[in-house]
């Protein structure tokens, strides 16, 4: 039933009076339908506070500037849209308030769209205090966007946009027609909270435009926003047109940068980015025509390349739309660097990439380094660039620059947080003041924090015995920690992780888990687990194909996930030619699976499979792998397995880190394909350091895309193959840096 609340309504047979406003309560969904048909300027749709689920909103009419028409809840944050919900606004003056979405996601390829149909975009229209936390379809791969902007002088405000994970970008600002195209956007004041590592393109944050519609302006303003560890891909934001404002705007503890792709004529300003010595971080990549950098702050930035601090990239000659069109006259004066990696000029230099910036001026700037390696990066030629009054304070420069001075000059914290010089007025001005979380998004939605997933939740003790894990197991909750006795454990069905789960033995005795079905634990969404102090036999498995200890479900798995083992002991998984350790699946993302201080034995698969996207779409299992101080005998299989397949350059990883273990009698089986002890296929950063081999097959490491940094140094080996180096899509000698190994005689197989 509708409730009308209108102000007043007066009828007079004498005198013509205009219809008053209204203020429609709804229950269900028929009846917002038959409300939402009979909108006029002024009015007002309440829906009823509750859960409304599968609930496709169209919201269009024809508000006026003084009269707009409005959605909103009964009650601020207590209408929550689920399931297979969504909304889509068109008209003019229209206004949506104080919506949540959550439990569910679009069944369309946008969560909230700025038009109603191709026809029925909308303009003057405005969506604030709504919140869109984790509402991703479950296919990690499966693209849409959280928020599509179309129409015209339409505005985003004080929203609250976390936990995207799967494809596309979560802000979208669409350039498609021309009503969509000089549309004087204004995107402010919203938090865009933690993006995890997709694992492939299509990651950004914010999209201004693409590359087919880059020879047009946009003038979206994007100001005061709050980018929380938005780490979805190497860009956070993408502009893809012109005459863009970009100020601001914070960027917390987020891997990538501020992208101006394609489009000229933007402007960024008054932004700060904060690192704080994370992977990744960076600034500001500069490209195209007429970009202008000023009056930003830059501090713990640990980006290189393309994620440098600032970027001044190489472009093609005659660039298509879609590759890199060359820098002119770019503008980069007053901006502060400190404590950061790198700042790159003519980044991407190739044979393509060969037109040098040009027409451009890099001046009054104030650069530091962390003092290791060098800082300033020069990979073609600068002498398009004009250098004037920067001052380098800490840090290599590659080579002497005119322009740019190197000075011991002491930098002190002001009120506003940030470093200035002392007697100085180079970088960024000292009347910056840069938004905080809490000046942005809403206000009665919580934020999410930083910290530990693991313990924390309360300790169950477990005693040994048949099904006792299993029936422990079940009941406990998420961030719990089960504490083993010492003992033996029998697991008669796979343990299904959808929590955060600690699984604790003791430091000074065994705690051994046997398991009698393919698998001991799948993990699925919500899953994370660490192991630690314990011993995993699987002598009484069942011979079955596809045997892992820890596998991922068929599924996809929205959620990334933490593997952890510390002191594991795993031994007896050779009841078939292929049972392994830890097998990562299709659709499945592990932002770090580390193994430290423990052993493995006798086991006839893999340790670590992370090798089922192998479309070569640029997609990968795993972001990190970390395996140090641990023994590794008898291992038939690749004792790890990493792809990373395609050409994409739009992520970071894979990263894989092997340091100080042993390795006797690997990779050396008939059913091994590859023939070698590892293979890591397209993986970005490997350091493999100090390690013993002993009648190993050979590492593979291919190189297939980007600037991959690979590392070999320390190794010492009897019996075993030098590595097996290849590069698909680069001419010359492999990249990869070896020293200080020792390598004797080859494998038999």
């Amino acid at each position: 039933m509708i409730v009308r609340l209108g102000l007043f309504v007066a009828i007079c047979s004498a005198v013509a009076f205009p219809a008053a406003a209204e203020t429609y309560f709804v229950k269900t969904q028929k009846d917002y339908f038959t409300a939402e048909k009979q909108l006029k300027a002024g009015d007002t749709i309440v829906l009823a506070d509750g859960v409304w689920k599968d609930f496709e909103i169209k919201f269009s009419g024809a508000g006026t500037k003084k009269k707009p028409i409005t959605l909103r809840p009964q009650s601020v944050g207590k209408v929550i849209l689920s399931g297979e919900s969504n909304l889509r606004i068109g008209g003019k003056y229209m206004v949506v308030a104080g919506l949540v979405f959550k439990n569910g996601y679009s069944p369309t390829g946008e969560v909230i769209s700025f038009r109603r149909s191709k026809k029925d975009l909308a303009s003057h229209s405005r969506v604030t205090n709504v919140v869109i936390d984790h509402f991703s379809k479950p296919d990690r791969y499966e693209s849409d966007y959280w928020v599509g902007l179309y129409g015209k002088h339409n505005r985003f405000d004080h929203n609250h946009l976390v936990g995207k994970t799967n494809k596309g970008v979560t802000f979208a600002v669409r350039l498609d027609s021309t009503q969509s195209q000089e549309n004087y956007h204004r995107i402010d004041h919203n938090y865009f909270g933690p993006r995890p590592v997709l694992g492939s393109n299509g990651g950004e944050t914010l999209r201004i435009g693409t590359s087919k519609y880059s020879m047009f302006n946009s003038h979206t303003t994007v100001e005061n926003n709050y980018f929380d560890r938005c780490d979805g891909e190497v860009e956070i934001i993408s502009s893809k047109a012109g005459n863009n404002i970009f100020r601001g705007n914070v960027f917390f503890e987020s891997s990538g940068t501020l992208t101006l792709r394609h489009g000229d004529g933007n402007l960024v300003e008054n932004s700060v980015f904060l690192g704080n010595g994370k992977d990744h971080t960076g600034g500001i990549r500069v490209i195209n025509r007429n970009q202008t950098v000023r009056n930003n702050y830059m501090e713990g930035l640990r980006g290189t390349g393309f994620a440098s601090a600032l970027t001044v990239m190489n472009g093609v000659p005659n660039s298509p739309v879609n590759r890199y069109v060359q820098v002119d006259n770019a503008i980069v004066e007053n901006n502060t660097v400190v404590d950061s990696g790198r700042i790159t000029f003519n980044a991407g230099a190739d044979t393509e990439r060969s037109a040098a910036p040009v027409n451009s001026r890099f001046k009054n700037n104030l650069l530091g380094g962390t003092g290791a390696g060098t800082f300033v990066k020069i990979q073609d030629d600068i002498s398009g660039i004009a250098f004037a009054n920067n001052i380098l304070t800490k840090g290599k420069i590659e080579k002497p620059v005119a322009g740019i001075s190197e000075t011991d000059i002491a930098l002190e914290r002001a009120a506003n947080g940030l470093l200035y010089p002392e007697g100085s007025n180079a970088g960024a001005s000292r009347d910056l003041k840069p938004i905080t979380r809490d000046q942005v998004g809403v206000k009665w939605y919580p934020k999410p924090s930083a910290g530990e997933r693991f313990g924390t939740g309360k300790t169950i003790s477990v005693a040994p015995g048949e099904d006792s894990l299993t029936d422990a197991f079940a009941a406990a909750a998420d961030g719990d920690s089960l504490i083993l006795s010492t003992g033996d454990y029998l697991v008669n069905k796979v343990l299904p992780l959808d929590r955060v789960i600690s699984i604790q033995g003791p430091k000074d005795s065994i705690a051994r888990i046997s398991f009698a079905r393919p698998s001991l634990i799948e993990i699925k969404q919500g899953g994370s687990l660490r192991l630690t102090n314990l011993t995993i036999d699987g002598d009484m498995a069942p011979d079955s194909v596809g045997n892992a200890v820890i596998r991922t479900t068929i599924f996809p798995i929205q959620s990334n996930f933490l593997i952890d083992f510390d002191g594991v002991n795993v031994t007896n998984l050779d009841v078939n030619r292929s049972f392994h350790v830890i097998t990562l699946g299709k659709s499945s993302f592990a932002d770090r699976v580390s193994i430290k201080n423990s052993n493995f034995s006798n086991i006839s698969g893999s340790i670590l499979q992370a090798a089922a996207e192998t479309e070569d779409y640029g997609q990968y299992n795993a972001e990190y792998i970390e395996i140090s101080g641990s023994n590794f005998k008898d291992i038939g299989g690749e004792v790890f397995n990493i792809y990373r397949g395609g050409r994409d350059e739009s992520t970071f990883g894979p990263h894989f880190s092997l340091t100080d273990s042993n390795f006797m009698n690997v990779g050396r089986s008939k059913n091994n394909i590859s023939s070698a002890s590892m293979v890591l296929h397209g993986v970005q950063y490997s350091d493999i350091r100090d390690n013993n081999f002993l009648d190993a097959a050979p590492i593979k490491v291919v190189h297939t895309v980007g600037r991959p940094q690979t590392r070999i140094s320390g190794n010492m080996a009897q019996n075993m193959r030098e590595p097996i180096l290849e590069e698909l899509n680069y001419e010359g000698a492999h990249r990869a840096t070896l020293s200080g190994n020792k390598f004797e005689g080859a494998a038999k197989p």
